[in-house]
């Protein structure tokens, strides 16, 4: 499933993308459109939905983190028509000239995006000029509350040597660090050498503690009790919950990762007007909460959420949280090819300790 936000040094703990049916066409073809998205990150009735009412024929990849997927983009061998990155990474693609601006006027169906999702998108798009909230949430901690003693409140139960063996860390540098920054009283985006060394030890201090850094796994885990404590997705929350009644989920008090995810639209794309219709039909109410019951992701679309009708799920907190409950949390932000660097090597300390 989605939701790996790592960079990784080229070669260096990489992922292998999935690949999806037949995007190495470049070509241009006023029938189809070449969507590039997260695995397991839309679902594919929708897309059967899409092509029986446009006659526009979908062609689909999928990838497993930004870092697999900028250097596509960025090489340009596969036109991409429409993809799904994260803020981050959406700025990066911005900076670097890789995105078309988005023509509007093909995409009525903005308006069920929140307004308040469209002024968080500012912080990486200003003046949203390049992109189309798809899919929000939070990091937290996901625990099961028969092996743990008491309620979860802060990331230092991370560092709690009678959970040894039993706790779950994201295999992502910018997640890891994310959670000793924040524990430490820094910020998740911060770029001081000295402040990173001191996570980057805390990490390494902590990694007797942990079972296993893991991807996708966490859930798999924490649903079958293989583990008493794991840093997860919102979305990955919901879905763990259903299976497992025992597990909960808490965003740290010490603050977290608030991310989101936006449909762009490529420069080199060859078929611009089929990209739009196709996150113009992405936007549709109905759709929407398709893919939300789909991939459980929280969803910008407020006409979708008001036609969820389980009410416990439309006014869950792990969901849809109060944005005032969250003013500890970030936005992760691009820090240039410098920082970047600085965070693989110190990713690389931690993981060869």
């Amino acid at each position: 499933m989605k939701k790996f936000i790592a960079v990784l040094l080229t070669g260096t703990f990489a992922l292998g993308a999935l690949t999806g049916c037949g995007s190495e066409n470049s070509g241009s073809d006023a029938g189809e459109v070449v969507v590039y998205n997260w695995g397991e990150y839309l679902d594919p009735e929708a897309i059967e939905m899409f092509e029986e009412e446009t006659g526009i024929t979908v062609v689909y990849d999928e990838y497993e983190t930004n870092e697999i997927m900028y250097p596509k983009v960025e090489a340009g061998a596969v036109a991409y028509d429409v993809i799904c990155p994260s803020d981050y990474m959406i700025q990066k693609m911005i900076e670097n000239d890789l995105l078309a601006e988005i023509n509007f006027d093909n995409i009525p169906n903005i308006e069920n995006i929140g307004d308040e999702y469209m002024e968080w998108s500012t912080e990486f798009d200003p003046g949203n000029k390049y992109s189309v909230p798809y899919c929000w949430g939070t990091v937290g901690i996901l625990y099961n509350k028969t092996m743990v003693s008491e309620p979860i409140t802060s990331w230092d139960v991370l560092w709690d040597e009678q959970y040894k063996d039993s706790i779950l860390m994201q295999d992502s540098v910018r997640d890891a660090f994310a959670v000793a920054l924040k524990r430490l009283g820094y910020s998740l985006n911060s770029t001081d050498e000295g402040e990173l060394q001191e996570a980057a030890d805390s990490l390494i201090l902590q990694k007797p503690l942990v079972q296993a850094y893991v991807v996708d796994q966490v859930r798999d885990k924490m649903i079958g009790n293989e583990a008493a404590i794991g840093v997860i997705y919102s979305g990955e929350a919901i879905y763990t919950q259903r299976e497992n009644p025992d597990l909960e989920y808490v965003v740290p008090e010490e603050g977290s990762n608030l991310w989101i995810d936006s449909w762009v639209i490529p420069k080199n794309a060859q078929n611009k007007e089929n990209a739009e219709a196709f996150i113009n039909f992405l936007c549709r109410p109905d759709i929407a909460l398709m893919n939300f019951e789909y991939i459980t992701y929280s969803t910008p679309n407020t006409a979708a959420r008001e036609l969820i009708e389980d009410e416990s799920i439309r006014n869950s907190e792990i969901a849809f949280p109060d944005m005032s409950s969250l003013t500890d949390c970030e936005t992760f932000q691009y820090l240039g090819d410098e920082a970047e660097t600085l965070y693989n090597d110190l990713w690389n300390q931690v993981k060869s300790a």
